[in-house]
């Protein structure tokens, strides 16, 4: 094969290794601290502001769920190139890459359309949202995020279908100002990266006063082809992106609030990596052509807040959006003279009323309802090389194919007393899909329903210790992808249409305890899951003419998953020790059999130090770590993405110095894998960047 992960150091650290590093990590903080200023914390701090577990601001100590935070400070200290790289080593959070361009966050073992993924509180999740690696997170503009919140965990009562393994929130900045004075503002990001010569920067201005606020920006990233560990290019990694957004925030009078959004990212040609490489066990690739061309979002959104207390409601949000994601291919099999071209499109309207109201001192209810309408468009056709004849073909989904869904919620946060909480809730969900008959398949028409449930509980065993449990269930609806999709896949193979396909269900209990005090924050989170109906992609027996595999989603397997997810921190003035550990493990039931669960990884996480020597400098170095992952599913062990004899242990070295030049002008050096390691995440498509240097400038204006 043409290219191979190398051979990474493998390590197997085990858990009492991984706690004495941890130890010895922050037993360091006290003999190294100095008075200078304190920082923001590397790792989330259980004290802050989150919104997306309750629907409205609660502390993540007091949220009886496991909470994940990247903060704005956080984001400023990294170089990502996607939305999902901020994720990098926190709890709970995986993340894979099957092509530069794209990544996917795993949340507790669960990947692409079995979590939820949400934009300013409007589902990025579409009818075509694949229950695999994907590439839509990277249409959110890493630098145009303000946070990033992860609710772990069944979360179907509050948001519906896809929240099963958890939520994941990319919140943006909004314009506010204080005061009577008009004043502008702006910034200027920049990030320059070594291993693959790539810049990334953005631009953005906001205006207004008290009441009244506009901002603007733009963004523009160019890579090239990606350097891995030991020096190899790897080729057909290049790519660009290029994006937009506007907002406008009015309070016209106390107590009311408009604000109008608008984003738009593209990326004009994007190839995809592992199709066009020999894998594990290949001597050719799959593919001879295989481009995103182009991926492309585009949203809208208009919301008002009402705060002034009504009879029904103390705080009232409505929200109505519109989302457009185009995912247009051109692919060509190796040695076919046929090239496919496709235009694949969902459009997705979406409407939320969300409701607090406080009962007492004792209740809490937050209640609420959601109407999403999806329609995705599809057209493919064939284009012969040498003749030049152009012939249409099955579109990769029905064309006209229909998701529309419905939901209502009612959740109550309870005090019991001084010390316990109980956090419950229900939900109905009713769907409505409709496909029209095509040369694959049928005209299909499924209503499936669901009624979810969840039961939390916080007991305060000290001013900031909790110990916190939850009992949830959660649900996914079959969707267009796994419903209609006609059309290659990865792995060599060809999947065909199945319209009998129902929901999949998981149910969730967890125990965990959080500690938030003025030097020690940290969590630590067990929990396990039972999967039920899980829609898998099962053999057919059939080959196609060119010898793929063919192959169809089926309610076919049931799934186990368990797992232990900790953060700790560790502040003494100006020095900060961090560390994180996440470990899950599946077993999938299938046809009679057990064999390991799809894609799980393997233990992961990150430690580190920063130390700020005053206002103007600071300095920090820390670890990315992940043990091999031997245990793999027949899937995986069959994927020319993963190394049939198990994907290998890693480390990283990494390290950073920045510079407050002046008060509005921060410069940072940052270093990664300093000892240039060829490795791969598990599941991944392509190996790791190797030694990388990147410049990182923002300038505030």
């Amino acid at each position: 094969m043409a290219e191979r992960q190398g051979t990474p150091v493998r390590i197997h650290p085990s858990p009492l290794a991984l706690a004495i590093a941890c130890a010895l990590s922050l037993f360091t903080v006290g003999a190294a601290a100095t008075d200078a200023p304190e920082r923001t914390a590397s790792v989330a701090l259980l004290d802050d502001i989150q919104v997306t577990a309750t629907r409205r601001e609660a502390s993540a100590l007091d949220v009886p769920v496991g909470i994940t935070v990247v903060d704005g400070e956080q984001i400023k200290r990294m170089a990502p190139q996607t939305a999902a790289d901020l994720l990098h080593g926190e709890p709970g959070t995986y993340v894979q890459q099957t092509t530069p361009g794209q990544g996917v966050v795993i949340v507790r073992g669960l990947k692409g359309s079995e979590v939820l993924h949400l934009v300013d509180g409007f589902r990025l999740n579409n009818a075509f949202f694949r229950n695999a690696p994907n590439q839509y997170i990277a249409l959110v503009d890493p630098l145009n995020l303000e946070r990033i919140e992860v609710a772990r965990g069944p979360m179907s009562i509050l948001y519906g279908s896809d929240a099963m393994g958890g939520v994941v929130q990319f919140l943006t900045p909004e314009p506010r100002f204080d005061g009577s004075d008009w004043q502008t503002r702006g910034v200027v990001r920049a990030r320059l990266s070594s291993a693959d010569d790539s810049n990334h920067s953005r631009v953005a201005i906001e205006t207004g006063r008290a009441g009244l606020g506009l901002s603007a920006g733009v963004s523009y990233q160019n890579v090239g082809e990606l350097r891995a560990g030991g020096g190899e290019t790897l080729p057909y990694t290049a790519y660009s992106q290029r994006g937009g957004d506007i907002k406008l925030l009015w309070s016209p009078a106390e107590g009311h609030e408009l604000m109008f959004s608008a984003q738009y990212a593209r990326q004009p040609k994007t190839q995809r990596h592992d199709a066009l490489v020999p894998g594990f066990r290949q001597t050719r690739a799959d593919n001879a052509e295989f481009l995103f061309k182009p991926q492309e979002r585009t949203f809208g959104q208009l919301r008002y807040r009402h705060t002034n207390p009504l009879a029904f409601a103390d705080e009232i949000a409505l929200q109505v959006g519109h989302q457009r994601i185009v995912d247009n291919r051109t692919t060509r099999e190796t040695g076919t003279v046929n090239r496919e071209i496709e235009a694949n499109a969902s459009r997705l309207w979406g409407f939320t009323a969300q409701l607090h109201k406080a009962l007492g001192e004792r209740h809490r209810l937050s209640y609420g309802a959601e109407y999403y309408q999806d329609t995705v468009d599809s057209f493919r056709e064939r284009h012969r090389l040498d003749t030049g004849v152009v012939n249409e073909r099955p579109s990769r989904y029905p064309d006209g194919s229909k998701m529309d869904s419905v939901g209502l919620y009612l959740a109550d946060d309870w005090k019991l007393g001084e010390r316990l909480d109980l956090n419950y809730g229900a939900r109905y969900s009713r769907f409505d899909i409709t496909m029209p008959a095509t040369a694959a398949g049928p005209a299909v028409k499924l209503t499936p329903d669901d009624l979810s449930g969840h039961l939390g509980v916080a007991v305060r065993l000290g001013d900031r210790l909790r110990l916190v449990g939850n009992a949830g269930r959660a649900f996914r609806a079959p969707n267009i992808f796994d419903l209609g999709t006609f059309g290659s896949r990865p792995g060599s193979r060809f999947n065909i249409p199945n319209p009998n396909l129902k929901p999949e269900y998981v149910t969730t209990v967890d125990l965990g305890l959080k500690y938030a005090g003025e030097a020690w924050q940290w969590e630590a989170m067990a929990f396990r899951s039972n999967y039920r109906d899980k829609i898998t992609s099962v053999l057919t027996g059939d080959t196609t003419a060119s010898g793929l595999d063919v192959v169809q989603s089926r309610n076919a397997t049931r799934l186990q998953l368990w797992g232990v997810e900790s953060g700790v921190t560790y502040r003494h003035q100006a020095l900060e020790a961090y560390a994180t550990a996440t470990y899950t493990r599946g077993d999938e039931q299938f046809d009679g059999g057990e064999y390991p669960a799809d894609r799980v990884p393997p233990l992961f996480g990150k430690v580190g130090l920063r130390y700020a020597f005053d206002s103007a400098w600071e300095v920090e170095g820390w670890s990315l770590y992940a043990s091999a992952q031997n245990r793999l599913s027949p899937r995986d062990a069959a994927d020319p993405r993963v190394n049939p004899n198990g994907t290998g242990g890693w480390a990283t070295l990494n390290a950073r110095i920045g510079w407050r030049a002046t008060s509005s002008l921060q410069l940072q050096l940052i270093a990664e894998n300093l000892a240039d390691k060829r490795y791969r995440e598990h599941g991944s498509g392509l190996d790791e960047p190797g030694r990388n240097v990147s410049l990182a400038l923002d300038w505030a204006f």
